[in-house]
């Protein structure tokens, strides 16, 4: 296969947008320093005359299963242990180099063929400068993949699984061409293990090859009257499709009397309209050429098939153009009609920022934008912000929330809309099989809100509000991605597990027709001072009547109070209010300390009286929230009493608090949540008298930075 230069002219890359051109450079960055490490290991190993052995995905049995053991005994070799000439590259890389072993990874495979039809972007993943002839062979190849935002280089040595001296995975149609299969084992790698592969979405692999985004199309609902020029597009610019049936529950990979199998799939290889000539009448039909990986004579039985009559209306020269050939190797042809009623599910990976530019992969169109991306980072946690979909929708405000503005890009057209995908994509989960989890249930939610408007949205606001716009569906998928045409405007997405408490990381993905801006929905980190909405009623006043002669009583001649002592006295109070064992002698130490100005230890009565009117405050809040009169409330619900008692946090500092005060089954007891109250007071109070610089920002020495985070 020739190899194409990977890097853009300069020209190219200066007409770039910011976006663009920063995901650009931050790719070379990563290419150039995969090559460096890729060099100095190959050095190592020459200068020891060693073969590579990876010590991270060694040639071991579970490497391959992790939920038992191999039907057989596997043996791993090397290519030149299994024939004489071996070569990573027979003829160039191809489709037909691609076909499908003892392991249900077809999705993968399909990505794979597809991603050989694109010369420049297959050799961003598989690098050209490797063979088993080279003088410095060593016995270990790389491959380059995207995760999550990340070009990644993985290293493997060339030992593959056989049985009697044949691969039993992936290989290709020629006995000694091996970088199919040693493709096939790095991406095991990086997903943990062979097994790990098994069942999935091609357009899973698609993205890890392209860094892109997938749209997908149900083509058992109606059909969009664009599809097939949508195709088009899509092929010329180097665009990864696939398509599949839905699954035979009773049967795997079953096969229908036309020749597809269901619950398989398949890679789109072609789109075109051919010229034909029907009994001196010319005409057009739109055609797909679609691979089985395979790569047998599974293939479609119909028209325009390998053995269809329909051909016979083609002239020799629209055959030649098409490079039309009949073997029994997997791929075939159909009309785009057939396509829509047969298939039912099409893939389209849309190349983006993270892949390479329009420069790259050929005659770019001047007049057309490109998707400028936009990317976020975040994480559902339980107890903090795994809210679960709407259908909870108590908890369903506490998900991460971002903003984003939609703007119409064509002020010329007569539709004062604007267009964005959204890609939400889960982490890392197929690689935590072997730890039993697998793919979430997940989707998004977008709502419309006012310009300006950046704190977090709140239940009552989801309580009143409908969403504008929401994913195709909630699905376990590893992504889910959907397109959305909006009134232009400023819009929340809300991305969310379907249940609540479901753990995962997560990468959202927003592309827009222009450029964009974007954000999570946090607040500012501030205090604010609140009043009680009331007066103290009779009881109250009693009570802190009674409060001072306690005080006076315990507090003796000096009139000051210990945290022990302080500790009988708040107890007698509350203890008659709320179902608690009493405040611990840590909170009562935390309560001295806010009010300890001079860091005696004791409080006298003023300063009592200044943390009662807190007590009193937060002890309202708390009972707002405790609706069964159990002692407690759900930590999903503290951020909401924070901000009632004057409290604001960013999403950060919210985690923290919940992981320090909540129970691990996400439980806020009273006492936690008065400890947390007294030491967030006390730390604002510290901040706030500190010297600051022009910034804002507090200095500290280091004794004063000790003293501050000991007492409090």
């Amino acid at each position: 296969m020739p190899h194409f230069n990977r890097n853009p002219p300069a020209s190219a890359a200066a007409s770039r947008g910011p976006a663009t051109s920063r995901a650009a450079s931050k790719k070379s960055a990563e290419i150039s320093s995969g090559d460096e490490k890729f060099r100095a290991l190959k050095k190592e190993l020459s200068s020891k005359k060693q073969l590579y052995e990876d010590p991270d995905f060694p040639a071991q049995p579970k490497s391959i299963f992790y939920s038992r053991q191999p039907p057989r005994p596997f043996e791993w070799k090397r290519p030149h242990e299994l024939c004489d000439n071996p070569r990573f590259f027979v003829g160039g890389a191809s489709r037909f180099d691609v076909r499908q072993g003892e392991l249900g990874d077809c999705w993968l495979l399909a990505a794979v063929a597809s991603l050989s039809m694109h010369p420049q972007l297959f050799d961003l993943v598989v690098p050209q400068d490797q063979d088993f002839t080279d003088a410095d062979y060593c016995g270990v190849v790389r491959f380059r993949f995207w995760q999550f935002g990340e070009w990644t280089d993985v290293l493997v040595d060339d030992r593959l699984p056989t049985y009697n001296n044949r691969l039993v995975f992936m290989h290709s149609t020629d006995s000694n061409e091996f970088w199919s299969a040693l493709l096939e084992k790095a991406y095991a790698k990086m997903m943990g293990s062979y097994e790990a592969l098994k069942g999935g979405s091609a357009s899973e692999a698609m993205e890890d090859f392209t860094g892109g985004i997938t749209e997908f199309y149900d083509l058992r609902q109606s059909t969009p009257p664009s599809l097939f020029q949508t195709m088009v597009k899509a092929n010329k610019r180097s665009s990864l499709m696939g398509c599949s049936i839905e699954a035979d529950p009773n049967q795997i990979e079953a096969q229908l009397s036309n020749g597809l199998i269901m619950g398989h799939a398949y890679s789109i290889t072609d789109v075109r309209t051919v010229e034909v000539n029907l009994r001196g009448k010319k005409g057009a039909v739109q055609l797909l050429r679609i691979r089985n990986p395979w790569g047998n004579e599974a293939e479609w039985k119909g028209a325009w098939g390998d053995s269809s009559p329909e051909w016979s209306i083609l002239s020799e020269d629209e055959k030649k153009k098409m490079g039309l050939s009949f073997d029994d190797d997997g791929e075939f042809w159909m009309s785009f009609q057939d396509f829509c009623s047969n298939f039912q599910k099409l893939e389209i990976c849309h190349l983006g920022p993270d892949s390479l530019n329009e420069e790259q992969l050929g005659a770019p169109d001047k007049n057309k934008r490109r998707w400028e991306a936009l990317t976020h980072n975040s994480a559902w946690r339980k107890r903090v912000s795994a809210g679960g979909c709407r259908n909870y929708l108590d908890t369903f405000w506490t998900n991460p929330q971002f903003r984003v503005k939609v703007i119409d890009p064509d002020e010329d057209d007569d539709e004062n809309k604007g267009s964005i995908i959204v890609g939400l994509m889960q982490k890392n989960m197929r690689k935590k099989r072997s730890e039993g989890l697998d793919l979430h249930t997940i989707g998004y939610a977008i709502y419309r809100i006012k310009d300006g408007d950046d704190r977090p949205l709140d239940l009552k606001f989801f309580k009143c509000t409908a969403s504008v716009a929401k994913a195709p569906a909630f699905i376990n998928l590893r992504e889910v991605c959907g397109r959305h045409k909006l009134d232009p405007g400023t819009y929340v997405i809300v991305p969310s597990t379907f249940e609540p408490n479901q753990e995962a990381e997560f990468l959202l993905r927003i592309y827009s027709e222009t450029k964009n801006e974007s954000g999570e929905m946090d607040d500012v980190t501030t205090v604010e001072e609140v009043q009680p909405d009331r007066e103290p009623t009779a009881q109250e006043k009693a009570q802190e009547k009674a409060l001072k002669e306690a005080f006076q009583k315990i507090a003796g001649e000096d009139m000051e109070v210990d945290a022990y002592e302080l500790r009988d006295i708040v107890n007698t109070a509350f203890q008659k209010e709320f179902k608690f064992d009493g405040f611990s002698v840590e909170t009562c130490r935390s309560m001295v300390a806010l009010m300890d100005v001079d860091q005696s230890g004791k409080l006298g009565f003023d300063e009592f009286k200044t943390l009662w009117n807190d007590l009193r405050l937060w002890k309202t809040v708390f009972k707002k929230y405790d609706s069964d009169k159990s002692g407690n409330f759900n930590s999903y619900e503290l951020r909401q009493a924070l901000n009632a008692v004057g409290f604001r946090v960013n999403n950060k500092i919210f985690s923290c608090l919940v992981m320090r005060y909540a129970t691990r089954e996400g439980i806020i007891e009273f006492d936690d949540y008065v400890l947390c109250c007294v030491r967030l007071k006390t730390v604002f109070e510290t901040f706030k008298a500190q010297p600051k610089d022009g910034q804002g920002k507090a200095t500290f020495s280091q004794e004063e930075f000790l003293q501050t985070i000991i007492y409090v």
